[in-house]
C-alpha cells in the first residue's frame, strides 16, 4: 500500500517497505501499527549541510533514514565536534531522547543528500508500551550503541592515534564500501575524520600522508596529477615520433610536469574541503 503526500513543492510517494526490511526496527510492527506509521510519519528531504536537530533542543519525534548519510555528533565546550556515528538507510536517530523525555543529547547534520521519515514521539512511546517484540528490539539497539561507545572509550585510552586512524578507515570501508575506482563511498573532510578519531586535524593530515607514503592508501589528488603527467609523457613521445624537434618533446615534458604539480596542489585544496 502506498500513498502520496505534497510537501515542500515535492510530490512524494510513501512506501511501507521499510517496515519489512530485515535491518529495520519496524519489521516487528503489526500490520495495523505499520498502517498507522505510514499515515502519521512525515516524509522529508534534506540537502548536504542541513541540520535536522541541535543538541540541547527539545524534539517532538525521531528520524528513520530512507536514503543518504547523516552525521550524529556532540559539541564540546570549545566548540569542537565529536562525531558519534554516521546514520544510514534503515537506521533511526534521536529515539533515545524521545524515550527519556529529555533534550536531544546530540546534533544531526546531513553529509549526503537524504530522505528521512520524521515519526512523532507518541507513536514510539505507544509501540514500545504495546508491542513487546518492538520494545525488545529498541532495547537491543540501545545496548548495541552503548557497546560501541564503550569500545570507543577503550580505544581512546589504549590505542595510539595511528592505530585509531587506521581502525576508523577500515571501519569506514566496512560500513560504506568502495566505489569502482576503489575510493570510499563516503566523503569526509580531514577535520571530520579527526573528530571521529578524537585527535587534532594536523595529526590526521600527517598520518594520511604517512599511509600514502607507505602505499597503504591513495588520495584522489595524487591520482589526478599522475594521469596528467602520463598524458604529457605520451604527447611528448608522440611529438618525437612525428619527427618534431627534440626541444618540443622536452618542453612538453616540462610543461606536463608543471601542470601536474599545479593540478595536485589545486586538487589538494578542493579535496581537502570535500574530504577525499
Amino acid at each position: 500500500m502506498s500513498r502520496v503526500m505534497k510537501q515542500h513543492d515535492y510530490t512524494i510517494s510513501f512506501c511501507d517497505k521499510c517496515a519489512f526490511e530485515t535491518s529495520s526496527v519496524f519489521r516487528f510492527l503489526t500490520r495495523d501499527e505499520t498502517d498507522r506509521l505510514n499515515f502519521e510519519k512525515d516524509f522529508r528531504r534534506y540537502k548536504r549541510g542541513d541540520i535536522l536537530y541541535h543538541e540541547g533542543n527539545r524534539i517532538s519525534g525521531f528520524y528513520c533514514i530512507n536514503s543518504g548519510i547523516i552525521k550524529v555528533f556532540k559539541t564540546g565546550v570549545d566548540g569542537k565536534e565529536q562525531i558519534i556515528r554516521f546514520a544510514r538507510r534503515g537506521e533511526i536517530i534521536a529515539y533515545r531522547s524521545v524515550l527519556s523525555n529529555e533534550p536531544a543529547c546530540t546534533s544531526a547534520k546531513v553529509i549526503e543528500d537524504c530522505q528521512v521519515c520524521f515519526i512523532p514521539s507518541e507513536l514510539l512511546i505507544q509501540f514500545v508500551k504495546t508491542n513487546p517484540a518492538f520494545a525488545f528490539e529498541v532495547v537491543r539497539l540501545t545496548c548495541h550503541e552503548l557497546a560501541e561507545a564503550n569500545a570507543y572509550i577503550t580505544d581512546i585510552a589504549q590505542k595510539t592515534v595511528r592505530e585509531r586512524v587506521a581502525e576508523v578507515l577500515l571501519q569506514l570501508v566496512k560500513d560504506f564500501g568502495l566505489d569502482d575506482q576503489k575510493y570510499l563511498r563516503i566523503t569526509l573532510t580531514r577535520e571530520e575524520l579527526a573528530n571521529i578519531v578524537g585527535t587534532a586535524t594536523e595529526s590526521v593530515i600527517r598520518l594520511l600522508s604517512e599511509f600514502k607514503s607507505d602505499r597503504l592508501i591513495e588520495l584522489k589528488c595524487i591520482r589526478i596529477s599522475h594521469w596528467i603527467f602520463i598524458v604529457g609523457f605520451m604527447l611528448s613521445m608522440g611529438s618525437l615520433a612525428m619527427g618534431m624537434q627534440p626541444y618540443v618533446m622536452f618542453l612538453t615534458l616540462i610543461s606536463s610536469g608543471f601542470i601536474a604539480s599545479l593540478a595536485s596542489e589545486v586538487a589538494k585544496i578542493i579535496y581537502y574541503r570535500k574530504g577525499a
